[in-house]
């Protein structure tokens, strides 16, 4: 189903100075308050983020598609990084779970309180990580600190920056490709 939203809609939301007149200026000035606005306008016009916000002021009639296809959303943008939890925990399947969970209570499959339940499961195993995550990191910093100690200054500085630069690199192309993803599945979700 395609959702729909008007600037009437809209504005009784409040949005954001910025990316209001960044839509305004894409429909032109013209277009009437009441004319019907395809979320595909909005993401093309505005980027993902602003057509994420919008979604909260659907024509009143899509409401109810609009909650199960945000929560189907939500669990094939988590679907797509489980992999990087289960690399490093292949035997939690608490996310999974949680994953396959928002997917059942969309369809009635599942109440609230079974879907309830394995998100807070899911959101223990990301804590979990998380404190893992950062107690690697601060190894991670400690080894750094000392394997730059031990090189010269221009050395270690050299390093630091080729470092730096290939990290920044392989950090931009993969929030790209996220990116990418992600208006593929809101393509998908609320467009279509």
């Amino acid at each position: 189903m395609k959702l729909i939203t008007t600037l009437e809609i809209l504005r009784k939301h409040g949005p954001c100075s910025e990316g209001w007149k960044k839509l305004i200026k894409h429909l032109g000035t013209d277009f009437p308050a009441t004319g019907h606005i395809e979320f595909s306008t909005i993401l093309e016009s505005n980027g993902l983020d602003n057509a994420l916000w919008g979604l909260r002021a659907v024509l009143p009639e899509q409401e109810k598609y609009r909650d199960k296809a945000a929560r189907l959303f939500a669990a094939d943008c988590a679907e797509a990084v489980l992999p990087l939890f289960e690399a490093q925990h292949p035997n939690d399947k608490r996310p999974r779970e949680a994953i396959q969970s928002a997917r059942d209570f969309s369809n009635g499959k599942i109440t609230a309180a079974a879907w309830d339940a394995a998100w807070a499961a899911a959101w223990d195993a990301a804590r979990a990580a998380a404190r893992a995550a950062a107690r690697a990191a601060a190894r991670a910093a400690a080894w750094d600190a000392a394997r730059a100690a031990a090189w010269d200054a221009a050395g270690a500085a050299a390093w630091d920056a080729a470092r730096a630069a290939a990290w920044d690199a392989a950090g931009a192309a993969a929030w790209d490709a996220a990116g990418a993803a992600q208006k593929k599945l809101f393509l998908q979700h609320f467009c279509s």
